[in-house]
């Protein structure tokens, strides 16, 4: 088995899944995404969001809004979306002009079409274990849950190893509400052990030794070296940062002593991106049978 995690392949897989239930089922899904300003990233985020969304056969619908747009002006954009029949989801593309309070506008977004599982309720049912593990009488609330989209793919890429991560020691280094600490949330809910490290951990290499599974999410460039990981262990590096040659790397420095060291490791790009965005197609169906 290679132990490259291949993302893409994985992405495609889940992406032909949705479709196929879409047109199975004769559902008509839309996903509304709202970008704030000229970012030029995020321009490129946004347009392969809505080439998923073609293949999905999800409607995609942007709302490309001028940099000085005011906060009024967004939170009454999300309040007409959320009452939209035809908006099944709602993604604002970060990041925003400094101006914009970012709570706020993730807040307003209904629950029903928190697509990104941004909203702090949204979080902290991922923190219950709702969508884990279900009774079955919780089997229908496990189906109709809406989970972090980029620690929602992570975990997928793990399960495709073949191996479980219950009783294994699992480190994740990085903090962040949208990636570390519902990554770590998740883990914890497959019974792993979980360790949380962040930019600013004492010794780090010590702890990372230990992990049977490693996240990165800390974005920063070549962070985890060879020296750095345990003989065999699953790397999955989330980190999407620019060497000195401007060439995108990810957290970890990927050379020939780490491939001899690791069981499995995701590359950058080709990995956890992909799949972030397959979650997201993944949320936005679900959404739909949320509100129906």
């Amino acid at each position: 088995m290679s132990k490259i995690l291949d993302g893409n392949m994985l992405a495609k897989k889940i992406k032909s899944e949705i479709a196929e239930e879409i047109s199975r089922d004769g559902l008509s899904v839309g996903l509304a995404v709202i970008i704030v300003g000229d970012d030029p990233a995020s321009r490129i985020y946004v347009n392969h969001k809505k080439k998923d969304c073609e293949e999905c056969g999800i409607v995609s619908h942007e709302y490309a809004l001028p940099a000085d747009t005011s906060q009024d002006e967004i939170v009454a954009l999300i309040r007409r979306l959320n009452e939209d029949s035809e908006v099944n989801g709602i993604l604002i593309q970060q990041p925003f002009p400094k101006h914009i309070n970012v709570t706020e506008v993730n807040e307003t977004v209904s629950p029903l079409k928190d697509v990104d599982a941004f909203r702090a309720d949204t979080f902290g049912k991922v923190g219950l274990g709702v969508a884990v593990n279900p009774t079955k009488s919780e089997l229908r609330v496990k189906a109709l849950c809406l989970r972090p989209c980029t620690p929602w793919g992570v975990m997928e890429l793990i399960h495709s190893t073949g191996e479980s991560v219950s009783g294994k020691e699992c480190v994740v280094v990085g903090r962040s509400n949208i990636v570390g600490k519902p990554m770590a949330l998740m883990l914890l809910n497959e019974s792993a052990t979980v360790t949380v490290c962040h930019s600013r951990t004492r010794d780090l290499g010590e702890v990372t030794r230990r992990a049977d599974v490693l996240v990165s999410a800390v974005g920063i460039a070549g962070l985890i070296t060879s020296d750095m990981v345990k003989d065999g262990a699953t790397v999955i590096d989330v980190g999407m940062n620019r060497d000195s040659e401007g060439k995108l790397c990810g957290d970890v420095l990927c050379d020939s002593a780490l491939m001899d060291k690791v069981g499995f490791i995701t590359p950058v790009p080709g990995g956890v991106g992909p799949m972030t965005r397959a979650m997201l197609m993944k949320n936005t169906l679900t959404a739909k049978k949320m509100q129906s």
